[in-house]
């Protein structure tokens, strides 16, 4: 296309957005919507399961931590699988060892089974993640991914969002058992569909993996959260010893990838950070993932152990919030096409802190409306952010970085998840096991826990403020045009 008047080229470049979102988009959003919503459909059934198992919060929430965990440990190997094996070959195995674990969960009769369960499930999902993000980056123009973008934000953010209240739903009928039932029918007619309809994209090229990248970086992170969790527990010295353990691995695995990036191939380029855009839309990203699951799990704790609420009404009370994401979902795609990100992201991560500010005042006689109004705040506030960050971050990246951007995306993302889980209930249990020592009772205790936890959200979506007022409302040129063949390792 020769390059005509501004307003004629905005006039062609709109076109495209009428037209449907590519079929194997579409087909791989219904699918990852489905495996990512069991990312946090556990965590209105933690106050059931620690009766049934006779296990308390710190091990219950594993059951959530330990997938987003193991998502963070497989999703940089995706990076070299997907290279490696053709889109419905990659599709193929991700749902058959998703189904494989959802069934095996249904049927777990011990803790450790289900755990065990949930690690497989996770297996699959991290699969499907980059998988989808590839795929979009390569069959969608740079001018419709924000439309398109704010349709994959339905399985990407709102999925988690729903997953509470769509297990406030199924608990109601009958036993935790049943979320799992209900959804292996649907990802098996999920899976039969897609390979009926599903074509390949792009070619599969010869590659390696580095295990000892894959090793260190599992143990690091994990370690990382793991150690964590101790201190919940009173672990005091071995906890701080599990945590520089994990932290000195991590170093271990950067230092192993900026050797790669000079002598061979590496698990995560780390050349995306060069990047200004993408590293701060990493960085917020991460950020706001952990303040948005630390208060999930924190909510269905203080309504149905201090507010006597079953775990459907639990589910009715987050549902609105979670709707409102998915709805606006492509609705804020339209307006980052138009109008850029920052009118978006700014005022979305303003809504992010006043609405976790809310959650500080939790009281045994708070009134509903007052917690459904925060809650709603804080997903459509979510929604206003994730799709343009999004975009802008893998928008930044040369097209063969598509890969290596969106794993350290999902790595970090579900690294920063797990992170703020068990941050949020170690801390409510430190400053609950406090204030019992102190003399106050089990509910003014439980209640202090809540507040402080809430608090620590609450300071950490400031800094979703100060990334989202760096954050640039559209690409610049020098980001859009950089350097495909560009192969200088990043300064260590």
């Amino acid at each position: 296309m020769t390059s005509p008047a501004p307003s004629t080229a905005n006039d062609a470049a709109a076109e495209p957005t009428r037209e449907k979102t590519p079929a194997v988009v579409s087909l791989l959003v219904l699918a990852t919507f489905i495996v990512i919503l069991n990312e946090t459909i556990m965590i209105n059934a933690i106050p059931r399961l620690m009766a049934d198992f006779a296990v308390t919060e710190s091990a219950a929430q594993w059951l959530s931590t330990a997938f987003m965990l193991t998502m963070a440990a497989v999703i940089p190997v995706t990076g070299w699988f997907l290279q490696r094996v053709t889109t419905r070959a990659a599709y193929t195995t991700a749902m058959a060892v998703f189904c494989t674990g959802t069934a095996l969960a249904a049927a777990a009769p011990i803790f450790e089974v289900l755990l065990a369960a949930r690690i497989i499930q996770a297996t699959g999902t991290a699969v499907m993640m980059p998988l989808l993000m590839t795929t979009l980056m390569t069959v969608v123009p740079q001018h419709d991914r924000g439309r398109v973008m704010g349709n994959v934000t339905l399985a990407m953010s709102v999925a988690p969002a729903m997953g509470p209240a769509v297990s406030g739903v199924v608990l109601s009928l009958g036993s935790w058992r049943l979320m799992f039932l209900f959804v292996l029918p649907i990802a098996l007619l999920i899976t039969w569909s897609g390979l009926k309809r599903l074509e390949n994209v792009g070619e599969t090229q010869p590659g390696s993996v580095d295990w000892f990248s894959v090793g260190v970086a599992a143990f690091g992170f994990g370690g990382l959260v793991y150690g964590l969790s101790q201190l919940g527990e009173g672990n005091v010295l071995r906890a701080v010893v599990i945590i520089l353990a994990g932290v000195t691995s991590i170093g271990v695995f950067v230092a192993r990838q900026l050797w790669l990036q000079r002598n061979g191939v590496p698990l995560m380029d780390l050349r995306v950070l060069k990047q200004r855009t993408y590293t701060l839309a990493l960085l917020l990203m991460s950020v706001a993932f952990m303040a948005m699951l630390g208060s999930m799990i924190l909510l269905p704790l203080y309504l149905q152990n201090l507010r006597d609420l079953s775990p459907l009404q639990t589910g009715l009370l987050v549902m609105p919030g979670g709707l409102a994401m998915g709805l606006l979902g492509p609705r804020v795609g339209k307006v980052f096409d138009r109008l850029g990100g920052r009118v978006l992201v700014i005022p979305g991560s303003f809504g992010i802190v006043i609405a976790l500010a809310a959650f500080t005042q939790v009281s045994m006689t708070m009134p509903y409306w007052q917690l459904l109004g925060a809650h709603v705040l804080l997903m459509i506030s979510l929604a206003a952010v994730f799709t343009p960050v999004f975009t802008l971050g893998l928008g930044a990246l040369p097209m063969h970085l598509y890969s290596h951007g969106s794993s350290m995306l999902g790595t970090l993302q579900q690294v920063a998840a797990a992170f703020g889980t068990a941050l949020v209930i170690t801390v409510m249990t430190a400053r609950a096991n406090g204030l019992l020592d102190e003399g106050s009772t089990q509910v003014d205790a439980t209640l202090g826990g809540l507040r402080l936890a809430f608090l620590v959200g609450a300071v950490l979506s400031v800094l979703v403020v100060a990334l989202a007022l760096a954050l640039p409302g559209r690409l610049p040129e020098t980001e859009e045009s950089a350097d495909p063949q560009a192969t200088d390792p990043l300064p260590a």
